[in-house]
């Protein structure tokens, strides 16, 4: 394969997705063993990877390896293998509220996607149809909320760990490109004081070593007041601080879902717009083959179908 072409199908033309979980891998040392699933299209090869990092919220399975089915199913169906952890953060898996990491685990996610990538030839193995079918050498990360925190963090993002005043970094070189959705911004005076003090991880990010090329997608009415006094251009951060190359997508009326990536039609959306998650969709889709395969024109037509003319859904700026 060459490196302008991709076995991505056209927006539409899906493909039958086989989705198995859960598959285990036995972590040492982690609480639990790590629960994934794994959805790819039944036919086709050189599937590169994306991993999905969920978010939190109050629903009990969309923070797990059962959530974000939009965008799982969507970029299945269009030649990506999708591989989605359950974090130990996840409210069914009912830890302790003593677990070291609790109540967010915001090292065992980034360290979950590790041990995805360090053991990609046993998941790999254990779904039926699979094996032989992943090009290791395109694999990306994407996530929402705080999904979005743990891509961050792979793709270059760096914090001052609160318990011991450390500069952690996280960055895995083995990630080509990266899909921020929703993501959280800086810390320091941008935090509501309420937050700065139950999340303390979150005051020392830093994303001035994010250099892995990423797109950012946040929303004009997201204004997570619950965590920043900044409004909705908290979740534009990891693009403003951040070196390029990045893309921005700024969606038009979108709040925290995203129009409701996270699950189909769920409560806890509160701007609900399957328009906007197709758009959403097809965006996401349109970054990743075109950073994946340099020389594929997919960002550049749905940018110009998408968030132009007066039915835009959005707009994008890049550096």
């Amino acid at each position: 394969m060459n490196a302008t072409s991709s076995p991505v199908g056209t927006f539409g033309s899906p493909t039958p997705v086989l989705s198995v979980s859960p598959v285990t891998l036995p972590v040492p040392g982690r609480a639990v063993d790590l629960q994934v699933r794994i959805s790819a299209p039944v036919t086709g090869g050189d599937l590169p990877v994306v991993l999905l990092s969920h978010g939190q919220g109050p629903s009990n399975h969309l923070s797990s390896l059962n959530g974000y089915a939009p965008l799982a199913n969507y970029w299945a169906a269009h030649g990506f293998a999708v591989i989605q952890p359950t974090h130990l953060s996840s409210r069914t898996l009912t830890l302790a509220p003593a677990t070291p990491g609790a109540p967010l685990h915001w090292r065992s996610r980034a360290e979950d996607m590790r041990h995805i990538l360090d053991r990609l030839d046993v998941l790999e193995a254990a779904v039926p149809q699979l094996p032989g079918r992943l090009d290791r050498d395109r694999t990306a990360v994407a996530g929402h909320s705080m999904g979005g925190h743990t891509a961050s963090m792979l793709l270059g993002a760096r914090l001052t760990d609160p318990d011991d005043g450390t500069v952690v970094d996280l960055t895995e070189p083995r990630i080509k490109a990266g899909v921020l959705l929703a993501a959280p911004g800086s810390g320091g005076d941008a935090l509501t004081e309420a937050m700065a003090e139950a999340l303390p991880f979150l005051a020392g990010m830093d994303f001035s070593g994010m250099t892995t090329p990423a797109l950012v997608v946040a929303g004009d009415k997201d204004d997570s007041s619950h965590l920043t006094v900044q409004g909705p251009d908290w979740h534009a951060d990891p693009y403003v601080l951040s070196p390029g190359p990045k893309s921005l997508l700024t969606l038009f009326g979108a709040e925290h879902g995203l129009g409701g990536v996270s699950g189909y039609d769920v409560a806890e959306t509160t701007d609900e717009s399957p328009d906007r998650v197709s758009a959403v969709q097809r965006l996401t889709l349109a970054y990743l083959r075109t950073q994946l395969y340099p020389g594929d024109s997919a960002w550049e037509s749905a940018c110009d179908a998408l968030t132009s003319g007066p039915d835009a859904f959005g707009r994008v700026e890049a550096k």
